[in-house]
């Protein structure tokens, strides 16, 4: 989960803003894939036909030089390349792309530049070509080490190729990073913690793990395949997260572990309330100025995109969150993160006092929800597994 959606928010009379401005991140949208799974309801559409790189490539220029003036003179921390699936495109047009980033922005020297990979639009050419371009961190979408698992998922790939296609990446990047998915169709506790196992095995310094949901608009949510039951599935994840920790991976947040010190920078940006500039198709961007917060989300559709991005309106909407809302929108990132957060970022990040949220945070913590104190402000095991019921406190 690298691309955060927006929340929408009315006008303000008394805005509110950072005390300081936060991390900037830059979210670079490829919105194609080879086939759409059934379960995905991210913004990715199957290639059909042969995709417009070039043309796409000319359109992400296009927006992030219309987005200059709104970020202008601040230095980028990540870069994260999302999909879809953004290894179909040929490393010449991911350098072209970070070539103009460069040329357009100032990148922290250590800049962390992810790109997610599928195991089948995979080889050693493409990796050796992402890295000499500048990306130095991939994102592989293994789902699952079973052949038969994936063939459920309508993956494109089996486990032979998850397997090659990691190994391969964990010998051309330094830093990789490994998405799995648990309580699968049909799938057993014994078969989530065979995936967990070679998972391992494999030592990649990032692991992302994820509970499969059936969501509005997809083939599962019409179609609903046979999925463990709620205690099964409760098994899985406890048992994941155990088997992980003995491996010296740490559970930072929600879906994510890693190695120490090699929590991923762009997504830790979004827990803490960062900033961060969406371009591309359907990308959203959260930025503060001096006065306010504000949000703003391109045209989705790729054909809708490429035709308004070239006309110097990439931007579809663009609006203000409301101060009674933002709250609710620093908790829904920041309370994702298992050690929480220092309670003074809350003011950094939204230029309201602590205090505005007190009884909130006074009633979460009687419900046994919250953990509090004048360091830390972290969900308690309770509040992991109950996130949703947490967060409803901050929006009502």
């Amino acid at each position: 989960m690298s691309d955060l959606p927006g929340q929408g928010g009315k006008q303000e009379t008394l805005p509110s803003a950072p005390t300081e401005p936060p991390p900037l991140s830059l979210y670079i949208h490829i919105p194609w894939c080879v086939r759409k799974c059934p379960y995905c309801d991210f913004n990715s559409h199957e290639s059909r036909t042969e995709i417009p790189e070039a043309a796409y490539v000319d359109a992400l220029i296009a927006d992030l030089e219309q987005s200059v003036p709104r970020i202008w003179g601040r230095r980028v921390h990540s870069i994260f390349f999302g999909g879809g699936t953004p290894s179909l495109f040929s490393p010449e047009a991911i350098d072209r792309i970070l070539s103009n980033v460069r040329a357009l922005v100032p990148l922290s020297v250590d800049c962390e530049i992810t790109l997610e990979a599928n195991p089948g639009t995979v080889d050693a050419a493409h990796f050796r070509g992402y890295r000499a371009a500048g990306v130095n961190r991939l994102s592989l979408g293994i789902q699952s080490f079973d052949s038969d698992y994936l063939h459920k998922l309508g993956r494109i790939h089996d486990e032979t190729q998850a397997v090659a296609a990691a190994e391969l990446a964990l010998s051309t990047f330094d830093s990789v990073n490994l998405d799995v998915m648990y309580a699968l169709p049909g799938q057993s506790l014994r078969d989530a913690l065979a995936d967990a196992q070679r998972a391992c095995d494999l030592g990649p310094a990032h692991l992302s793990f994820y509970h499969l949901t059936l969501e509005p608009n997809t083939p599962f949510h019409r179609t609903p395949p046979a999925l463990p039951d709620d205690d099964t599935s409760a098994s899985m994840q406890e048992a994941i997260e155990d088997l992980l920790g003995q491996h010296g991976y740490t559970h930072y947040e929600t879906s994510a572990f890693a190695q120490p010190g090699k929590q991923c920078r762009h997504n830790r940006n979004y827990w803490q309330f960062g900033d961060y500039l969406g371009i591309g198709a359907g990308a959203h961007s959260k930025l503060s100025f001096h006065d306010r917060i504000t949000r703003e989300s391109r045209h989705k559709h790729p054909k809708r995109y490429l035709e308004h991005a070239g006309q110097g309106h990439a931007v579809e909407q663009q609006w203000q969150i409301a101060r009674d809302e933002l709250p609710f929108e620093f908790m829904m990132n920041a309370l994702r993160l298992t050690d929480g957060v220092d309670p003074a970022l809350f003011k950094i990040r939204t230029g309201l006092p602590l205090e505005h949220i007190s009884p909130i945070l006074q009633h979460a913590v009687a419900k046994g929800l919250l953990d509090l104190s004048p360091t830390r402000i972290a969900p308690t095991p309770l509040g992991q597994r109950f996130l949703n019921e947490l967060l409803q406190l901050f929006l009502d």
